[in-house]
């Protein structure tokens, strides 16, 4: 006889079988936290929802376009971040070369250089010194922290040099007045009458001046780092040691090649968005206070998306959800007409609470599991 276990059973009451099979109404999410990313999402999801419910404006799209700049520079720089961290390092330089990779396309773009190659030129600036960053700390054995501080305050301090203090227009940025014809409908009869409109060059509209291209970019990097991080040997090589250094090493782990290589990554992205950034403004100011700003917002983005400080562990595509998180935060208190004077605070208050959201939804899932 082929019956099931007979009700009251262990096997029914608190076994695996009454575990696996969630009632219809908690399946979604039981799904959802299920994931790594699982907590956060639902933190994100239930945020949103309360900014929707007391703001009329943030469910329209106008809001959506003004909402993109502040997460999609916050999920590339902290894209980068999470193969620095995944390691157990952590790169504060980022916020340098975000400062000053703009200033570089800006200096090789005015010395006649055409502005694709200038972008190439100053993101291989920014990866030589992550190349230099992460040599002092898998070579030399400086700890990250203090190598990548004294490179914040470094490349801060000579990106004000350079500058002179002062800000600059970005190069192929600048709005363009055209003429174009326009066919009109005139008492019936239709005419052709030239208009003067507006435009951007086509490297601005695909180096951070359109509407959705930093968001794209977002996207693209996002997807091909979390690819590399799953699939790829360099994804599994830093896991492992992250994980244990020495037993990544004695497996035949190049522990010092993926150390270089990851801090590298990490100061190409930030270098990358310095440069989408300047082209969406239009200008760059050497400002080293909103440099440090994004720097410990990209590195909150990735801790609140599941990247574990200690190391061992992180996801792309986690940070790319944090991000949302602060951006829509963010977003939700600039609309609710908070002051500024009490932004930092709610902020503050409401990436502990995240964290406290995150942390315990990750006990209980992994008593869920073990059980």
């Amino acid at each position: 006889m082929t019956g099931g276990p007979a009700p009251g059973s262990p096997a029914t009451a608190e076994g695996p079988g009454a575990r696996s099979h969630p009632s219809e109404t908690n399946g979604l999410l039981a799904r959802i936290l299920s994931l790594r990313e699982g907590s956060i999402i639902v933190v994100t999801l239930v945020t949103a929802i309360y900014f929707a419910i007391n703001t009329s404006t943030f469910l329209t799209g106008s809001n959506f376009k003004s909402l993109l700049p502040y997460f999609a520079p916050l999920a590339i720089l902290a894209a980068g971040e999470v193969f620095v961290m995944i390691l157990g390092e952590i790169d504060l330089s980022i916020g340098a070369m975000y400062l000053i990779a703009p200033f570089i396309f800006y200096k090789l773009s005015t010395a006649g250089i055409p502005l694709v190659p200038c972008v190439i030129l100053a993101l291989l600036c920014c990866m030589v010194v992550g190349f230099v960053n992460g040599f002092f700390v898998a070579v030399v054995g400086i700890s990250s922290f203090v190598t990548t501080l004294g490179m914040l305050f470094t490349f801060e301090g000579l990106t004000l040099i350079i500058s002179h203090g002062a800000p600059v227009n970005t190069p192929g940025a600048q709005i363009q007045q055209v003429q174009v014809k326009v066919d009109h409908v005139i008492n019936g009869h239709h005419v052709v009458l030239t208009e003067t409109v507006n435009k951007i060059s086509t490297f601005a509209h695909v180096f951070g001046g359109g509407t959705y291209s930093e968001l794209i970019w977002a996207l693209v990097i996002v997807i091909v780092l979390q690819v590399t991080l799953s699939f790829s040997r360099w994804g599994l090589y830093t896991v492992a040691i992250g994980s244990n250094k020495l037993g990544a090493a004695e497996a035949g782990v190049g522990v010092r090649l993926v150390t270089v290589r990851n801090f590298i990554l990490c100061a190409l992205t930030a270098g990358m968005v310095g440069v989408l950034e300047a082209v969406r403004a239009g200008s760059v100011q050497p400002d080293p206070a909103g440099a440090n700003e994004i720097l410990f917002f990209a590195i909150a983005s990735a801790v609140i998306g599941g990247t574990l400080l200690a190391g061992g562990s992180g996801t792309v595509i986690g940070a790319l959800i944090g991000a949302l998180f602060l951006g829509v935060l963010q977003d939700g208190l600039i609309l609710q007409g908070v002051n500024a004077n009490y932004k930092l605070f709610y902020l503050g208050l409401a990436i502990i609470v995240a964290m406290t959201v995150n942390v315990y939804v990750q006990r209980v899932r992994r008593g869920y599991r073990s059980g």
